[in-house]
């Protein structure tokens, strides 16, 4: 059973990526320090984004990972088991994402790199950039580098795809 939004608002449906590379480094992307929609700060994140009407969850896993990284060359391994679920902080409650949602529930996937460095580009010309920055970080330096309250989710996702990494 789904846990109940922030001030009873819905979980707004999305995407994770874990991007591995042959080395076995997860690609992480730092947040640009502009106010967005969860806060301002330096905080690093791996590949999200929301699922469009009528999209497969994997699908918009691909989408995500090219929209955000610009990644193409990159091969399914796995899907998370559910939905991982957090709440946004009081303090973003009704302002974040609209005032439509309290959180978000978020299917993961994790995929290999298959590619070179070179190819990654986070400057789409699209869309508005996600990250001002990107690295490749080992899977137990992660979770210490998300915005706190996203921190549970990321040590579940750590955790369901650790045997991936090894």
């Amino acid at each position: 059973m789904a846990p109940a939004g922030s001030a009873s608002l819905p979980y707004w449906p999305c995407v994770g990526i874990m991007l591995i590379n042959r080395n076995g480094r997860i690609w992480l992307g730092r947040r640009s320090s502009v106010p967005d929609e969860e806060g301002s700060g330096h905080w690093w994140q791996m590949p999200q984004g929301g699922i469009d009407e009528g999209e497969e969850p994997v699908t918009a896993a691909a989408r995500e990972l090219f929209e955000e990284t610009g990644v193409r060359s990159a091969s399914f391994l796995a899907e998370a088991p559910g939905w991982f679920y957090y709440d946004l902080p009081a303090h973003l409650v009704g302002v974040s994402w609209k005032g439509k949602y309290g959180g978000q529930k978020q299917r993961w996937f994790a995929f290999r790199f298959t590619g070179d460095d070179a190819e990654i580009d986070i400057a789409p010309q699209d869309h508005k950039p996600e990250f001002d920055r990107w690295r490749w970080a080992g899977i137990d330096e992660i979770a210490s580098l998300v915005v706190p309250f996203k921190r549970k989710v990321y040590e579940q996702v750590i955790e369901a795809f650790r045997p991936l990494v090894a």
